[in-house]
């Protein structure tokens, strides 16, 4: 798949089947919306487009109007959004900036712009929910109505429901914020996951004590960066790690903000998953995860995050979490 961020690109694509949305999750509904795209642009001689925006659009106005509460929880990052989004065959996806410029944006202005001259689409699908264009007053009958002008097709697929319930990703939000992980896996086609590149943190797991624990070198753990200030899920939970090995290595992870008086901690403040495998290949040696590009797939919530008076305490909190993650993968295997 081809990423560009914004329109001026001279190798974009001559004439696009395009679909347009935030893809937060890039859940079913997503999924069976770019199967009817592929389907399209296969019998129409054209290439499969994304327009998706960053930030989204509810992040942006938050901002603007200092009301951070109306900013969605978010899904999955930018990393996670491309990998689905190729994961689904889609061509070419293009990233717009949503900032001022593109909010004032005319829906007649967004058409003859993004669409025609940007994207040179050929084909247009959206969902029934689509709107477009300044305070949102662009619908689908005037998309429909300015793709006959300038010599497109428009076409919308309906909601995408599993057992009656729409898919959507404010349902994915809901899941996931409720703990609910096999939900959200059904809602997804898949476990729950977050990708990107292993970090160095301060190196406290390794040498937190742990006595007792069955974990000689501590509870090192693999701190990846959720690009996000405001994730979907939060706490403690179980997790599968791919990208160390041959074969996926189970472990538990606590995903939240960590909180610093440290003016040195170089991942204060930030949204963090936090992932200790229960198994470690010997072959990767102590300092091996660093660097790596990993995916972590949330499997069961354990708990909320925790505050512990001292760092015995926060050991044993962890050592009971290994604990219980341990017995959720034995009663996996019977």
């Amino acid at each position: 798949m081809r990423t560009f961020l914004g329109l001026k690109h001279q190798t974009l694509a001559p004439a696009t089947a395009v679909t347009i949305g935030n893809f937060d999750g890039v859940h079913r509904g997503h999924q069976a919306m770019l199967a009817l795209l592929r389907g399209e642009a296969g019998n129409r001689g054209l290439t499969t487009c994304a327009l998706t925006f960053e930030p989204h659009p509810r992040d942006y106005f938050a901002q603007v109007l200092k009301k951070p509460e109306i900013a969605p929880a978010r899904v999955g990052t930018l990393r996670d959004k491309l990998i689905d989004l190729a994961a689904n065959h889609v061509e070419q996806t293009v990233i717009l900036r949503f900032d001022a410029r593109l909010a004032a944006q005319t829906p007649q202005d967004f058409v003859q712009q993004v669409l025609v001259q940007g994207l040179r689409a050929r084909y247009v699908l959206v969902g029934d929910d689509f709107r477009f264009g300044k305070d949102r007053k662009g619908d689908y009958a005037l998309l429909d109505a300015l793709g006959r002008h300038h010599g497109f097709d428009v076409a919308r697929m309906n909601s995408y429901e599993v057992h009656g319930l729409r898919v959507s990703s404010s349902e994915v939000r809901r899941a996931l914020e409720q703990g609910r992980m096999q939900d959200a896996a059904k809602l997804l086609g898949r476990p729950y996951t977050i990708s990107g590149h292993v970090l160095h943190g301060r190196k406290l797991g390794r040498a937190l004590g742990a006595s007792g624990t069955g974990c000689e070198d501590g509870f090192r753990t693999l701190n990846l960066h959720f690009k996000h200030w405001k994730p979907a899920a939060s706490g403690i939970f179980v997790v599968r790690v791919h990208g160390l090995g041959e074969r996926p290595l189970p472990g538990v992870a606590n995903l939240g903000v960590r909180p610093s008086l440290d003016p040195n901690d170089v991942n204060g403040g930030r949204v963090l998953l936090e992932t200790h495998c229960l198994e470690w290949p010997d072959e990767l040696g102590p300092e091996g995860g660093y660097g790596r590009i990993i995916r972590v797939e949330l499997l069961e919530k354990l708990h909320d995050e925790l505050r512990y008076p001292s760092l015995q305490a926060l050991t044993e909190g962890i050592a009971r979490d290994c604990a219980q993650a341990r017995a959720w993968f034995a009663r996996q295997a019977q």
